[in-house]
């Protein structure tokens, strides 16, 4: 079994701010088991289609750093779960559009607060998951993916419905 771990990954995230700053609104950006087991599944359908250990790990963990920093996407979940739940819906091209959206709105939030590691770092991740292939074999028909899908959609409904995203 693959040891690597979002809850811990984020923890460790935390950690680091919460030593630079110590406030309640840095307290609540704790990671919920919710959010850690859609991030578990995206870490493990992005190694399954990569077939890269270390390069799904590294677009996880950036993923991580930029929620801990940036808060999260509502728009998307919602789009990501319709297109799961209504069949026939998927639209590789819509969902990669709102994925380069959200990429350069957040590159424009973040332009003058973070450094060009952190750009770096969103560009890796909204590469990764806005890429039509990866999105194709995500939502298509190969049973491979199909239970990530599940699992990932049913985290980010439950997500919603508690207010979290």
């Amino acid at each position: 079994m693959d040891s690597f771990s979002t809850k811990s990954l984020a923890l460790q995230a935390q950690k680091k701010l919460m030593s630079k700053m110590a406030t309640k609104s840095v307290a609540n950006l704790f990671i919920d088991d919710t959010s850690s087991e859609v991030l578990d599944d995206l870490y493990r359908v992005t190694k399954e289609y990569t077939r890269n250990r270390k390069e799904s790990q590294k677009i996880i963990k950036n993923l991580i750093k930029m929620v801990v920093k940036l808060g999260k996407v509502h728009t998307l979940a919602m789009t990501a779960v319709s297109f799961h739940q209504i069949e026939f819906t998927f639209d590789r091209r819509v969902m990669s559009a709102i994925l380069n959206e959200c990429r350069d709105l957040l590159h424009q939030a973040i332009r003058r607060h973070l450094t060009a590691k952190s750009h770096s770092r969103v560009n890796h991740v909204f590469n990764h998951f806005a890429d039509c292939d990866f999105l194709a074999a995500l939502y298509g028909p190969s049973e491979a993916y199909r239970g990530h899908l599940q699992r990932i959609c049913n985290g980010v409904n439950k997500m919603l419905d508690d207010g979290n995203l």
